[in-house]
């Protein structure tokens, strides 16, 4: 555990990290343009869906493709992102691993198997696969960070932002590769790092909402809970906003509680 810092606030660092990092990997595809906000963009004529209906759709359009050729590098992936976007993880990852065998050049394909694996947690060889999807002499921003939000799965920060400041070298100020820097220093404790990152990566054109409430995490762990408060209620739908805003007063309740506890304990201690 680390020092200094509750029990439920390092598992809030971890499970919100873990989710945007999830997040990242869907966006930064290599080779794909990321069209929308929780995929990443066409892939020949593969449009983007939006909804869960949309990609039952995909699902229905890009399965017989697949099956009828599974060595068809342009079905697999469409036919494994739509299995993904659909909560069929497992599948998605085996449909990409036969691919690939197929397809052993095709760096994109291995980058979204990639993916797929550490989307399930197969964190070691999802790392061997994403090494696999560039090479030394043409590094893909992309393959970058979504190596160093593997990393970071791994507890390998100092390695994960070693990455990401790999991927920042050749796209400056890319928010999304800024977010999963500050979430890394975050893992680490380094708040005010984390912090600084995160503010940065959410001014940046193109920057996603999540970011945002990444920045409110961070800037909550440091107990400023108003401010905190205001982040995570900035621009978004009242529902959201209320929900985010309920979150991160549920951490302050609990933060409190337990300074209280630990209060209690050293009084007991020093009258016995």
């Amino acid at each position: 555990m680390r020092p200094n810092m509750h029990p439920s606030t390092v598992r809030a660092v971890n499970l919100i990290a873990s989710a945007t990092v999830a997040g990242l990997l869907a966006l930064s595809a290599a080779g794909c343009k990321t069209t929308g906000d929780d995929v990443t963009g066409s892939v020949g004529s593969i449009s983007t869906p939006r909804n869960d209906s949309d990609w039952r759709r995909e699902l229905a359009l890009w399965a017989p493709r697949y099956h009828a050729n599974p060595s068809d590098a342009e079905a697999a992936m469409a036919y494994a992102r739509a299995l993904r976007a659909t909560g069929q993880h497992a599948q998605a990852v085996a449909v990409l691993q036969q691919a690939a065998i197929r397809n052993p050049q095709n760096m994109q394909l291995i980058g979204d198997y990639g993916r797929a694996l550490a989307n399930v947690g197969q964190y070691t060889k999802a790392l061997d696969a994403l090494n696999r999807a560039h090479t030394p002499d043409n590094p893909d921003w992309r393959i970058l960070n979504a190596e160093g939000a593997v990393l970071d799965q791994m507890g390998r920060h100092r390695e994960a932002q070693a990455h990401y400041s790999a991927a920042l070298k050749i796209v400056p100020n890319e928010p999304s590769v800024l977010s999963n820097l500050g979430l890394s220093y975050a893992l680490e404790k380094k708040l005010k790092l984390a912090e600084r990152t995160l503010r940065k990566a959410v001014t940046q054109p193109g920057a996603k909402p999540k970011m945002t409430q990444n920045l409110a995490l961070v800037v909550g762990l440091q107990g400023r809970f108003a401010e905190a408060e205001k982040i995570a209620s900035a621009d978004l739908p009242a529902s959201e906003a209320e929900a985010n805003v309920a979150y991160l007063r549920q951490m302050l309740a609990r933060k409190s509680a337990w300074k209280k506890k630990k209060k209690h304990e050293v009084l007991s201690d020093a009258g016995s």
